[in-house]
């Protein structure tokens, strides 16, 4: 209960110096932005739904049906009264009124250890939420704190993995509509397929009055948390916006070094940090949507056949969208998928109890992470030059963190654990 405390004031006092900044900025932070969702139309209906899923893993399911019969209700009433006055349409309140008043439940009418679970379930809910809005805010911070970024060495060291950014862009515009809106949704819908795994995860919650110690949420959570301060000090824009023509309005077309991408490789030259718009983040470094990717796929690993079909396809789908829409570099990718199992390594690690496996693994991990970073910076000449040393090294330092978390977890499952010998019992005499 204490750690569900310091949690929550630790998330509570990030989210007020967030809301602190974005009024510096002159716009609303993720408190108020949240608190508006409580009347007007929220961003992102599904997700709220999907945070109603998570708080109501505590509740039984006479109480899932009620809460999703108040939401949906709620939802049809303000749908109504947007229709009446042609405001913006959009669902999703009715889903964060259950969160709060279940919230309320658990202080005015539960008790002990039903209170306690009641809360952790409700706080679960608004964490995910909250993730959403602060991420919002994160990347508002980097567009307004970072004037310059550092496409242009991301781009040249990308040379040495084929420019896969500029493959998977022909390949998704050879596929047309169909293909683009498909990736675009499964792109979209990160954070729900995320609820989905952990909904799996947390389906024995009710029955057994507790959270298990490690689950997907966890990581999804961290991962957002901890990606932006990489943001901060590797900033980069992506290629659609450095080579492209101004994608989604942002006005790239002006500060875009070239019109190149997806048809043409930017050439090889002489790097240099550019400057540009306030208004486009800057979170390419590393690609945090490869990460909560690749922690759905293993979080999936031990669900039903259907999910970890799912699973799978989540990454493959999120990779090429990551790629062909022209949000990332293969470098970033690469980058991701170390930050990743990094960081749920970590947490597995605190949750059994450090030793000396978990240690060496995540050390390890933090220092392939930071070698691609400073090599991304400070080599990329020297990478595009000679892709085919720098090419395969890159992958396989991939490679040797995917297979150290491999070997490591492995020795952490029991059920992976070698059967002790039973020792021969003497005959009776």
């Amino acid at each position: 209960m204490l750690l569900w405390v310091a949690v929550s004031v630790v998330a509570l006092g990030f989210l007020v110096a967030l809301e602190i900044a974005s009024r510096h900025y002159g716009l609303p932070g993720p408190i108020t932005n949240q608190a508006q969702e409580v009347i007007f139309a929220p961003k992102s209906g599904p997700l709220l739904y999907a945070s109603m899923a998570l708080m109501m893993v505590v509740l039984t399911w006479r109480e899932r049906f009620v809460a999703a019969g108040v939401a949906i209700g709620i939802d049809i009433v303000f749908a109504l009264v947007r229709w009446i006055v042609d405001a913006e349409m959009m669902f999703g309140n009715g889903a964060l009124w259950v969160i709060i008043g279940c919230g309320v439940i658990a202080l005015t009418r539960r008790t002990g250890q039903d209170r306690v679970l009641l809360l952790k379930g409700v706080g679960l809910g608004l964490l995910l939420v909250a993730g959403r809005k602060t991420g919002d805010a994160w990347l508002l911070i980097t567009s307004k704190t970072r004037p310059t970024v550092l496409d242009q060495y991301v781009a040249t060291a990308d040379h040495a993995l084929g420019n896969p950014s500029w493959v998977v862009g022909r390949l998704v515009e050879a596929t047309g509509p169909v293909g683009s809106h498909l990736l675009d949704w499964v792109y979209i819908q990160l954070a729900v397929a995320a609820v989905v795994v952990a909904l799996y995860q947390l389906r024995n919650v009710a029955a057994e009055r507790r959270f298990p110690g490690h689950h997907l949420v966890r990581t999804f959570l961290v991962i957002g948390l901890l990606g932006p301060a990489i943001y901060m000090i590797f900033p980069v824009v992506g290629p659609v916006f450095t080579y492209g023509t101004g994608a989604f309005g942002t006005g790239g077309a002006h500060w875009a070094v070239a019109d190149l991408w997806p048809d043409i490789a930017p050439p090889i030259g002489s790097p240099q940090a550019m400057t540009y718009d306030e208004i486009t983040p800057r979170n390419c470094m590393p690609s945090l949507h490869t990460a909560w990717a690749t922690t759905i796929f293993i979080h999936s690993r031990k669900a039903p056949r259907a999910l970890r079909f799912a699973g799978t396809f989540w990454l493959v789908a999120t990779l090429g969208a990551t790629l062909g829409f022209g949000y990332h570099y293969g470098a970033d990718l690469i980058a991701g998928v170390v930050f990743a199992l990094t960081i749920e390594a970590g947490l597995r690690a605190y949750d059994r109890g450090w030793d000396r496996s978990g240690i060496r693994f995540v050390a390890y991990g933090t220092v392939v992470f930071a070698a691609l970073l400073v090599s991304y910076r400070y080599l990329p000449t020297q990478m595009a030059d000679y892709p085919w040393a720098f090419g395969p090294l890159l992958v396989l330092a991939m490679a040797s963190v995917i297979q150290g978390y491999i070997r490591t977890t492995r020795q952490w499952d029991p059920e992976t654990a070698p059967a002790l010998k039973a020792e021969p019992q003497p005959e009776p005499v």
